[in-house]
């Protein structure tokens, strides 16, 4: 995730980052500058006189009008996918750290002590890439014994929660912990699952295919047909019209693309690196 100042005016304007979609679209916007300049010149050269061209700006006003209110329904839609995916990873911080408050009011030995300042953020790292293309092991504090336990699993976030609570089960039965700690810290090992749940269905669901493949069609034929309705009247500069609208729409969807799914690695998705070394940081000052 990007980290900048909302409030400088200047430099966000005039930046050009990588994650700027000029950057990612400039060979389409050469592509369509190309056409427009096309489409310009055999309009002016083959039908200078075309009445009914006059009569297509009202009627591009009025498309534009409804494509608009589907960028607006469309980036709404991604925008929430992508605040609901930073509301659920909040709820793992806070989630983590009440185990961990829990777990220490339960003075646990110092190898159960152990056990626990490892294990939990191991879970909300395991989640981070889970959530991505893999978990890596390289990532997880682990002894061989668990390690050899965890790479047999297809689930390894939902194998650490087990391992966890198993291991408080045998506390309890040992006498280490109360009997009613059970109920206490399941509260939160089940608050947990439910974030990562949460997070697996925002993954796991995409914008349906047929609503963003006429999205994208839409917008298509709108901007490629655009420089019809502004020929007679710009004659030239219809084409610069044409693919500066073709940036904006097309920006928009490209936008809403990368953060529908906030899990990954883009630019601008959520900071789930820097939140999991803060979970690991917390933890093992709560449990130290």
């Amino acid at each position: 995730m990007i980290s900048y100042n909302p409030k400088s005016w200047f430099n966000l304007i005039f930046a050009l980052h990588k994650s700027d979609t000029i950057r990612i679209l400039w060979k389409e916007l050469l592509y369509m500058g190309a056409f427009s300049i096309i489409l310009t010149f055999l309009v002016l050269h083959f039908f200078p006189n075309a009445v009914v061209l006059n009569q297509l700006v009202s009627v591009y006003a009025l498309i534009g009008f409804v494509i608009s209110l589907l960028l607006v329904f469309r980036t709404n839609t991604a925008y929430d996918r992508w605040w609901e995916g930073r509301k659920k990873w909040g709820e793992l911080v806070n989630d983590t750290r009440n185990l961990a408050a829990k777990l220490d009011s339960l003075n646990p030995s110092e190898v159960d002590r152990d056990f626990f300042k490892r294990m939990i953020p191991n879970f909300v790292l395991a989640t981070k890439e889970h959530l991505r293309l893999g978990v890596d092991f390289g990532e997880l504090h682990l002894t061989e014994e668990e390690k050899a336990f965890l790479e047999t699993k297809t689930h390894v976030p939902l194998a650490i929660s087990q391992m966890m609570q198993k291991r408080i089960q045998e506390l309890i039965k040992k006498g280490d912990f109360p009997v009613y700690s059970s109920w206490i810290l399941d509260h939160n090992l089940n608050a947990l699952l439910d974030s990562l749940g949460a997070c697996e269905r925002i993954k796991n669901t995409p914008i349906p295919y047929s609503y963003s493949l006429f999205i994208k069609k839409f917008i298509f034929v709108y901007v490629t047909t655009l420089p019809f309705a502004f020929v007679i009247n710009f004659g030239y500069f219809a084409a610069l019209i044409s693919t500066y609208v073709f940036y904006v729409l097309v920006s928009m969807e490209v936008l809403a693309e990368e953060i529908e799914d906030p899990f990954g690695i883009d630019d601008n998705d959520l900071p789930t690196d820097q939140l999991a070394q803060r979970i690991r940081g917390n933890i093992e000052e709560v449990l130290s």
